[in-house]
Formats: C-alpha cells, structure tokens, sequence
C-alpha cells in the first residue's frame, strides 16, 4: 500500500445510497503532482482479513465476438459469491457494462458487492501490458469518464470512487489522469492465476498459498478467459472460512487500513 490516509471527494461519483458525507467510501489522499494514490494491500495486524475483488474485463472492439455467443460474463460466479455470502469489489469496463446491463445494474444496486472503474475499452495504459492496444496520453481520462457514463446509463447510480489499470499496468502519467478524478487506484497482492486457467485446482491452490492478512485477491468475472473462477470460489470461501479469515470489500479494507494510522 502506498500513500496516506485521507479523504477525496470524487466528482462525478455519487456517494453510496443514503449515505451522509461522513460514510461515504474512504479514499486515500493523492500523491504529490496530483498522483493517484496505489492501494495493494490492507493492514498486516489487523486481523485476519482478506478481499476478493474480480475484474470484468471486456475491450472495446469484442463487441462481435460476444455477439457471437462468447462470453464475457459469469453470472454463475456472481450467485455462488451471493449464496455464500461473500462481499466482493467488481472492478468492471464501460464495455462490460454495456453489454450487460442488467448484471451490471444488478451487481451495482446489490448491498453485498461494489462496483468500481475499471475503464471503458480496457485498453493498456502504458505501453508493453501483456498485448493489450495502448490508449494514447490525451485519451486516458476520455476513457475512464466514458466506463462511468456506461455504468450510469446501465442504471448504476453509485459506483465506490476507486480505479483499477487494465492489466495492472501503470506509470506516473496514468496515475496523473485518474489522481485528477480523485480515484483511488486499487491494485493486489495476491493473483489468483484464474485468466485463461483450465485447473481449477492449481488456482485454488495459489490463491490459498498467497493470502495473508489485508490480502486483496484479483480474480476475473469473464467465462470466456477465466472458466474456472466460480469452481475456486467455492473451495476456497470456506477453507480461508476455516482459517479464521473475514471476507471485506475494499472500501472496508481501506477503512480498516486507516483506522489508528
């Protein structure tokens, strides 16, 4: 984790419904030069607390293939997480949300999740991010503005005002634009290896092997590039369960990560 507590207000990020100033999702303070600041991982002695955060990747021009029946979106998943009880951060694209907008208005308007930025094309932010096109400089804030009108037109009204980089990749030029729209970004500590995964077992594995306390877990909420997701969950909710971990959100996270720093 990097960066000291605070709080930001988010323009164009309504607060959570019914909520006063006072509860709205916690932030942490930019950087200096107007950086977003870079959440990884919650308090290491604070319990033992762990989120599971999935991202629902979707890129601007695979509008055609899931019009051909691929998909990119894992209702299963989402009902196991509801039958367990898990609460989860959604880090989703404009594009997803698009696509689906009933699941995205769903999971928006659902207590147990939240839902956050994760831009619109998912298209890199910097250049060399695991073959992803790559956003020119002046395009990067377009993009993310553009996944929270996608979400507001699905009909979520309260997205959490944090960010995640496509594919984890970022510089200080990327932090720059999302520091301007006071998003905290969110990154991990643990992953999962659930992306283009066939072994459920091995994912299992390695997620459970990662997690220490305040771990944040990145998983994926897309059958077509992550088919194993929702067989993990169900093994590993209730052997971490066992060990005596508490599932949080991350804005629960950043909470517990300030309270007393």
């Amino acid at each position: 984790m990097t960066s000291g507590p605070g709080r930001t207000a988010t323009p164009g990020v309504p607060a959570t419904p019914g909520a006063t100033a006072g509860s709205a999702p916690p932030t942490l303070a930019p950087d200096p030069g107007g950086l977003a600041p870079v959440f990884a991982h919650g308090p290491r002695n604070k319990g033992k607390i762990v989120a599971l955060t999935f991202d629902a990747d979707m890129t601007a021009d695979e509008g055609g293939r899931a019009a051909a029946g691929e998909h990119f979106d894992n209702p299963a998943l989402i009902s196991t997480l509801r039958a367990l009880k898990v609460p989860a951060t959604v880090f989703m694209t404009g594009r997803w949300a698009e696509q689906y907008p009933d699941q995205a208005r769903s999971i928006g308007r659902d207590p147990l999740f939240e839902l956050a930025n994760h831009s619109y094309s998912h298209y890199a932010f910097t250049g060399d991010c695991y073959g992803l096109p790559t956003l020119s400089g002046d395009r990067v804030r377009a993009d993310v503005e553009r996944a929270a009108t996608a979400f507001r037109t699905a009909g979520v009204a309260h997205p959490v005002p944090y960010f995640r980089f496509p594919g984890g990749c970022y510089d200080d030029r990327a932090r720059r634009a999302v520091g301007g729209l006071g998003l905290t970004a969110v990154q991990w500590d643990v992953i999962s290896g659930d992306a283009f995964a066939t072994d459920a077992d091995a994912v299992v594995r390695q997620v459970l092997d990662g997690v220490r306390p305040g771990s944040v877990v990145v998983m994926h909420c897309t059958r077509s590039a992550a088919p194993t997701t929702e067989r993990v969950v169900r093994a590993v909710v209730p052997e971490l369960r066992a060990q005596g971990y508490r599932f949080l959100k991350v804005s629960e996270m950043i909470a517990a990560a300030r309270v007393g720093s």
